[in-house]
């Protein structure tokens, strides 16, 4: 008789059909899905002010924007609800809460100290190893951006962009879903540690050779961090203050 029972049935679809980890492929191509959503998402604003402005889709006038400040910081947040619409599609598949299956929780200040002195470590060694090697210690473009964004008015808002807006955009991504998914297929932990930080470093292409070592050391870190604590908001915060460390050092510098 328990078979004409609907909660009988609901539980045996439950039964049936248990929560899931994308593993290495499902995390690739899902991963891929994301990056190429977050891209639209940023490429939105651009083509809006090109059209706008010109009437059509001007590459000549989309690359005049690149070094807008305001215009950078758009594209910055335009991506994080592409980013978060994306990513919602294979967590909803997985029959995984999204909170859970991201590590959108809490840890421990005992985390939080380490992941302070972790991240003080890495950063202050690339510093001092550019300043011995003469090389210059912050980002020239990003200097011109944060000119622009000042003359702008608009400094607020590319703090705001990155900051706040891009280290979450990008934890979601690189110790969110893709550190999920491959730290429980055959890559394990620390082969997911070192590929979400390849991946996460490949998506600063801006940067010379020497800052894409240091962000690959600075993404090795995370990923030890979002290993040990289990939560990216922890991995966010970290990210975050250390783009506004950045950032200020980047307005003293080009001020002085």
């Amino acid at each position: 008789m328990d078979s004409f029972n609907p909660d009988s049935a609901v539980a045996a679809v439950a039964i049936s059909r248990p929560p899931r980890v994308w593993k290495f492929w499902g995390t690739a191509l899902w991963g891929f899905f994301i990056f190429v959503a977050m891209f639209i998402g940023q490429m939105a604003p651009v083509l809006a002010i090109v059209i706008r402005k010109a009437g059509r889709i001007d590459m000549a006038e989309v690359a005049n924007l690149a070094g807008d400040g305001w215009v950078l910081a758009l594209t910055v947040i335009f991506g994080l609800p592409a980013v978060l619409a994306a990513t919602w599609l294979p967590v909803h598949l997985s029959r995984t809460p999204f909170k859970e299956y991201l590590a959108l929780r809490w840890t421990s200040w005992q985390n939080l100290v380490i992941g302070i002195a972790g991240m003080l470590v890495v950063v202050v060694g690339w510093d001092l190893l550019s300043r011995a090697t003469g090389h210059e210690v912050t980002a020239g473009f990003m200097g011109d951006i944060l000119k622009s964004a000042t003359a702008d008015g608009v400094l607020w808002l590319a703090v705001l962009a990155f900051a706040v807006v891009a280290p979450f955009t990008e934890e979601l991504l690189a110790r969110g879903f893709l550190y999920r998914g491959w730290s429980e297929s055959f890559l394990r932990v620390p082969g997911a540690i070192v590929l979400s930080s390849l991946v996460w470093t490949a998506m600063h292409v801006q940067y010379d050779l020497f800052f894409l070592g240091e962000v690959f050391s600075i993404g090795i870190v995370l990923g030890y961090i979002r290993y040990r604590s289990q939560s990216i908001w922890l991995t966010t915060l970290l990210h975050g203050l250390n783009n506004l460390a950045a950032l200020i050092q980047t307005i003293v510098l080009t001020h002085s």
